[in-house]
């Protein structure tokens, strides 16, 4: 019998990546595509379509082995429906993703936020190990949250639960994207790392902050951290904030969902035990102890591959 083939899809607003995977979790291929913005993203969908047909052709492929498509998109999706309810990043608001691709593809297509399928991923084929009950969290530009219980994604009423980038941690906090102030995104995302570490090296002109700054314009998370282990005391300061404040929200959310793991991802998780030492003793201090004793804090295996898994997950989901 011919190897089944599930294609994972997973939109940014800067490119596509997409994979065929294997029912195993192979990747047979995985490639990227950039993300066209103009006209509101509307040629996204034939986008990906040609550029998977295209290598269905070059990799003479037997298209009945194909069982759909799963796609994740950055914004609020309506699961049932694959519509996007909104998309900042791209410039879609009530986009049909899934009917264009259904129409385009002739297959059956799945769609869910990105930081779902991030957090589907991760537990198929990551550092998640197929657990039951798990969070998940990407802190890149923005902080995402995907939500696992009793095996099944949450997805809410309309598409926003697991938002934990918009917790609500310092209400006279910086302004978020979200239109609010003091979102956890504005504190421990990669943007507000930097808008933290900007405004100290701004007022300390004798920090390492300050000097890096200087020499590149420009700072970075990971400036931040390599700072911090040189001892620079601001540097260290705002690393104990950001894991103090994500620590809490992490607490307060396996308050209520009482998970096994918690896999924390994206750019900002590449500091290692730089993050996660200081991290597992804010959720230490702060979660019930009955919820911490049962609950393990890991950083994320798959990286930029979680989505595509996730996406391919989806499928196979469905299919049954």
């Amino acid at each position: 019998m011919e190897e089944q083939i599930f294609i994972g899809v997973d939109i940014g607003g800067t490119t596509v990546k997409i994979a065929f995977i294997s029912s195993k979790g192979a990747i047979i291929e995985k490639w990227e595509i950039p993300t066209r913005l103009e006209n509101s993203g509307v040629h996204v969908p034939k986008d990906i379509w040609n550029s998977i047909d295209e290598r269905i052709v070059r990799l003479k492929l037997n298209k009945q082995n194909i069982k759909g498509i799963g796609a994740g998109a950055p914004g609020f999706v309506d699961t049932p429906t694959g519509v996007v309810s909104v998309a900042v990043n791209i410039g879609w608001k009530d986009f049909e993703l899934g009917a264009q691709l259904e129409r385009l593809s002739n297959l059956p297509v799945y769609i869910d936020n990105d930081a779902n399928i991030a957090a589907i991923g991760e537990n198929w084929k990551g550092s998640g190990n197929k657990a039951d009950n798990l969070i998940a969290i990407t802190l890149g530009t923005g902080v995402g949250g995907g939500i696992i219980s009793n095996g099944q994604i949450i997805n809410g009423v309309n598409g926003t639960a697991g938002e934990i980038g918009h917790l609500t941690v310092d209400p006279e906090g910086a302004a978020c994207n979200c239109g609010r102030r003091g979102c956890l995104e504005t504190v421990a995302s990669a943007t507000g790392i930097v808008r933290q570490a900007t405004e100290s090296a701004q007022s300390n002109q004798h920090s390492l902050l300050r000097k890096i700054l200087n020499a590149n314009g420009e700072l970075t998370s990971k400036d931040v951290f390599h700072a911090a282990s040189q001892g620079d005391q601001e540097s260290i300061e705002i690393i104990e904030r950001v894991a103090n404040v994500l620590g809490l929200a992490i607490a307060n959310t396996a308050t209520i969902i009482n998970p096994s793991k918690v896999v924390i991802g994206g750019g900002v998780s590449k500091a290692g035990n730089d993050l996660l030492l200081p991290l597992k003793e804010a959720f230490n201090k702060y979660a019930l102890p009955r919820v911490s004793d049962a609950c393990e804090l890991v950083i994320a295996e798959l990286g930029n591959d979680a989505g595509v898994f996730g996406g391919a997950y989806l499928v196979i989901e469905g299919e049954k």
